[in-house]
């Protein structure tokens, strides 16, 4: 057998020698630099071969195609030794009841929170054929001018919409959900529809599977209208068929990824729609626009049938209008199927009614310390929340002093190259719209020069920082940060996989767009965040400022 193994890496080196005759013995040192490492010269006659059987491996490895949702074998958990969760589900508590009538200006609709359109489908003040259609119709008539929407799933829509008002009317509810339009960010697939994934090279791409976050808004009742765009690749907001704008002033892009999907919420396209996040796409286009997002824990939705960007980090959550609706919409998408091995099913022990006293919030001083202008609206949040009684504590949140380089850039590129690597290798790559220095086609060749070493250094010094930003909220239900100008929060908790609510707060002085602040939490405990957002959004309601363009 050893004897067999010996002729075969005999052979090897012969075929890859005779591929590879350009690969010289030079070529090692120029490599090791950008390594940052050094060889002696008999190091370096040492390895040789050996790099060069490797080489040819590689290139046998890449005649064999590997599907975007092919996952890793290792799978991605936020959770360290020596943590306890609730485990026991108990009943949601969504507060007293409410009483809605349909408005005088019928426009008024498209900014009705999602208890009140269930409300008046409930109890039949109106179908949900006919909101199905009031929501396509503003589709139509703003889509165009925010380049928000890919594919408009009316056929879909109108469908689900039928069999919603038919079971209701036969006395079968089935919830908060029921006969209530959103749409997708388009790199969920839905059997029957395009998924561009917003990228040129795949903006025909049919993939004939239903998402994990479909299949559940499909069983809660709720009906597809739309899917919305996303910056190509999930990067930005600039997709292959433009940039998509900010309901605010349409001169000013939405951020992303999760672009569309935002962009359509505040203007009232939909009543919510589901964004996924990496780093940064939920809560930064949610902060742009003024909504309300909410990245969930890692792992507590399932991301099975949606596009694989970076498998330890990748993120789904709801993008509202209120911590209201993101708590409803949530409600109903977390959990897993068997199918992504990262998802987990945790409870989510939603109280709408627990006092805010019986919550201890801190905010991270050595963030808010960085606004210099005390006049923000971001410190006027801080003083709202003084004047609802609590008690806010300040504390030191991670920052550079435990986030000593940049661990993010190294886990990001070099995933999210992986996934895409026949992209790069085929040059499909230039077929992507943008093609600046921080664009995909860039990064994904620039993560080709990380090392495997180093990634696999920067995963365990992942863990640490891990370790250490729980332990530091650990004493508290949630932590407020700027979501903007925050330094490295953003990078720090999408590492660590702690979910995050960002809500607006105000409008920039510079250029009167909304600000917000970020509500940081403990694993799986989505339930405090929102309820804690919720309280600020009931006493202060910018939550319901909304564009005058679109009203």
């Amino acid at each position: 057998m050893k004897k067999t193994f010996t002729v075969v890496l005999i052979l090897l080196s012969i075929v890859s020698t005779a591929q590879d005759s350009t690969f010289i013995k030079s070529d090692l040192n120029s490599v090791a630099k950008v390594f940052d490492l050094t060889f002696s010269q008999k190091e370096i006659d040492t390895l040789y071969s050996d790099v060069k059987d490797n080489l040819y491996n590689y290139k046998s490895m890449h005649k064999l195609t590997l599907n975007n949702a092919t996952p890793l074998s290792m799978w991605q958990t936020p959770v360290v030794p020596g943590m306890k969760f609730n485990t026991v589900q108990q009943p949601v508590k969504w507060g007293p009841s409410i009483v809605v009538t349909i408005p005088a200006n019928k426009n008024d609709l498209a900014f009705y929170s999602i208890e009140q359109l269930a409300y008046l489908i409930k109890n039949k003040k109106i179908t949900s054929v006919a909101l199905t259609a009031f929501f396509i119709e503003r589709i139509k008539k703003y889509g165009d001018s925010l380049q928000c929407l890919i594919s408009l799933t009316e056929e879909i829509a109108i469908a689900q919409a039928k069999q919603a008002d038919a079971e209701i009317a036969t006395g079968k509810y089935r919830g908060l959900l029921h006969g209530i339009p959103y749409g997708l960010k388009d790199l969920f697939a839905v059997k029957g529809t395009k998924t561009t994934w917003g990228a040129e090279p795949y903006k025909n791409q049919v993939i004939e599977e239903d998402a994990y976050v479909y299949t559940k808004l499909k069983e809660a009742g709720a009906v597809l209208v739309a899917k919305f765009t996303l910056g190509a690749l999930a990067m930005g907001d600039y997709w292959y068929g433009g940039r998509t704008k900010n309901p605010w002033n349409l001169k000013y892009g939405s951020s992303g990824s999760s672009a569309g999907s935002t962009s359509a919420t505040v203007a009232g396209l939909v009543p919510f729609a589901i964004g996924t996040e990496t780093w940064g796409s939920i809560v930064s286009p949610s902060t742009t626009c003024g909504a309300t997002g909410l990245r969930p824990t890692f792992g507590t939705i399932s991301r099975s049938g949606a596009m694989a960007l970076s498998y330890s980090l990748d993120k789904v959550g709801p993008i509202c209008r209120s911590a209201a609706d993101a708590a409803v919409v949530f409600n109903y998408l977390h959990g897993a199927d068997g199918k992504d091995l990262s998802a987990v099913n945790m409870p989510f022990n939603y109280d709408a009614v627990k006092p805010i006293k019986n919550y201890r919030i801190a905010y991270a001083k050595n963030y808010f310390d960085k606004i210099k202008d005390t006049t923000r609206a971001e410190w006027a949040a801080l003083k709202a929340f003084e004047k609802m009684g609590a008690t806010l504590i300040p504390v030191n949140f991670p920052d550079s002093g435990v986030y000593k380089f940049n661990i993010m850039d190294v886990i990001i590129g070099v995933e999210c190259a992986a996934q895409f690597d026949d992209l790069t290798r085929s040059n499909l790559d230039d077929a992507l719209t943008r093609q600046t220095k921080n664009d995909w086609p860039n990064q994904f060749r620039t993560a080709r020069f990380v090392p495997a070493v180093e990634y696999v250094n920067a995963q365990r010094h992942r863990f640490l920082l891990m370790k250490n930003v729980n332990e530091a909220i650990a004493p508290f239900d949630a932590i407020i940060c700027p979501s903007r100008g925050d330094g490295n929060q953003s990078a720090i908790t999408n590492l660590t996989g702690n979910p995050v609510v960002c809500v607006p707060v105000g409008f920039d002085k510079r250029n009167n767009l909304p600000v917000g602040i970020s509500f940081v939490g403990k694993l799986y405990d989505e339930a405090s965040i929102l309820r804690i957002a919720k309280a600020y959004q009931d006493a202060t309601g910018w939550d319901e400022m909304h564009p005058s363009m679109f009203k």
